[in-house]
């Protein structure tokens, strides 16, 4: 095979190909250096990958070995990935604000629903903790990496995502059941949401369930904020629900990552491992396991704040990291997301929520309740203009509570099984 470059003097040299590498997108060799080139690919992509593991393991002052397999890490605040960003090296973390938004009080529970304060993450009820001035942040494998398309693409959503926030649109293969608000001001969102164990068919596919905080259009400057839970094979190589976090500033073109696998979100909490499964999970018929997720914005600094739980303060999304999210929200959702990759000519068998439809109620469907956002005066009010939509209606589905609750504020039951014999 000919060479359409020529054929270089020294092909054979190491270094040569090495800089053919780095700096020419696509070159055709002879049939003779394909061996050498595939093994200089493959050592290059292996250092790439380890270069990549070093940026995100950081020197711990303390590890911790969770019971169901994870290792956290204790990092020194300082020196947590949100530092790496240009425009917040030298900072430091700031103390969470004093205030929380008017109105604000921790949902309260019914009998049959379980609330876990701090340690609802195998990890912190083991007895262990990270000590005072450091962050928890689950280590990352070279397995996670290597189960990724690329080391670029590890733990960014693509592009083509952007598309499906669309109202009229799942041709990305993302299918959602969720309410949601739009029209006003939103200076933050609060919910409870019940944590399930849902089936996911393939690993190419995951299941969510999350809040959303939406500005801009849906072209480049989509800007979002997203917390909730997820069961994602290809990112953490398990079907275990895990707290996650995303934001995105350009619609997930180049900015923004899960959890803290880029810079940007800014953990000061050492009791949280973002990216860490929960645990308990609700049970079928059973008692029922939810978390609450406050999102708010400082109104003295114009940082968004995340708290979990029992009023843990996770952290926060400098406001230097947006383009429209540096001053509100134009959209807030709730609700669930799945992936159906289209594979084999059906669809996927991948559960949402709980894998139940919405009609089947308690114990049974997925919910969200006490549903809250806040307002221009930093108070929390209760969402009385919710709309619902469920992109696939015979795959999944979204139901208004219908039954005054004082202890459910607001709610909704939401999920289903994927396919079946009306979605085929």
């Amino acid at each position: 095979m000919a060479s359409s470059c020529g054929k270089p003097h020294d092909l054979h040299s190491a270094m040569f190909v090495v800089y053919l590498l780095l700096v020419t997108p696509i070159i055709i060799v002879p049939a003779d250096s394909a061996s050498a080139v595939n093994s200089t690919l493959l050592k290059h992509s292996s250092i790439v990958r380890s270069a990549h593991l070093a940026r995100l393991n950081r020197p711990p002052a303390k590890t911790i070995k969770s019971p169901d397999g994870d290792v956290i890490d204790c990092v020194p605040s300082h020196l947590q990935p949100a530092f790496d960003h240009p425009k917040l090296r030298g900072h430091k973390p700031l103390d969470p604000p004093t205030e929380r938004p008017k109105g604000y009080n921790l949902s309260r529970s019914s009998t049959d629903v379980v609330h876990h304060a701090g340690s609802f993450q195998a990890w912190g009820s083991s007895g262990e903790s990270c000590p005072e001035g450091t962050v928890p942040i689950r280590r990352i494998k070279k397995q996670d990496i290597l189960r990724a398309n690329s080391v670029e693409g590890f733990g960014r959503k693509p592009a083509a995502a952007g598309r499906r926030l669309r109202r009229d649109s799942t041709s990305t293969g993302h299918e959602h059941a969720v309410g949601y608000v739009m029209g006003d001001e939103y200076y933050g969102a609060k919910a409870s949401v019940s944590v399930w164990a849902p089936r996911v068919a393939s690993n190419s596919e995951f299941s969510l369930s999350q809040v959303w905080l939406i500005s801009g259009s849906f072209g480049h400057d989509l800007n979002t904020i997203e917390v909730g839970w997820q069961v994602s094979p290809e990112l953490y190589g398990d079907n275990r629900p895990r707290f996650f976090t995303y934001w995105t500033s350009d619609a997930y073109r180049e900015t923004g990552c899960y959890n803290l696998l880029c810079s940007g979100f800014v953990q000061t909490t050492n009791k949280i491992a973002i990216g860490a499964a929960i645990s308990p999970t609700s049970a079928l018929n059973s008692r029922q396991f939810d978390i609450n997720i406050l999102v708010w914005k400082d109104p003295k600094h114009g940082h968004w704040w995340l708290e979990l739980g029992s009023g843990v303060v996770v952290g926060y999304w400098p406001s230097l990291l947006f383009s429209r999210l540096d001053g509100h929200a134009k959209m807030v959702q709730f609700g669930g997301e799945i992936v159906n990759s289209g594979s084999r000519g059906f669809h996927t068998s991948t559960q949402m929520g709980s894998g139940r439809f919405a009609a089947q109620g308690f114990r049974r469907a997925s919910y969200f309740r006490n549903l809250q956002v806040v307002d221009w005066d930093n108070s929390l009010i209760p969402l009385g203009n919710l709309r619902f939509l469920a992109d696939h209606p015979n795959c999944y589905t979204i139901v208004k509570g219908r039954k005054r609750n004082t202890a459910w504020g607001n709610y909704f039951y939401y999920g289903g099984p994927g396919r079946n014999v009306r979605c085929p």
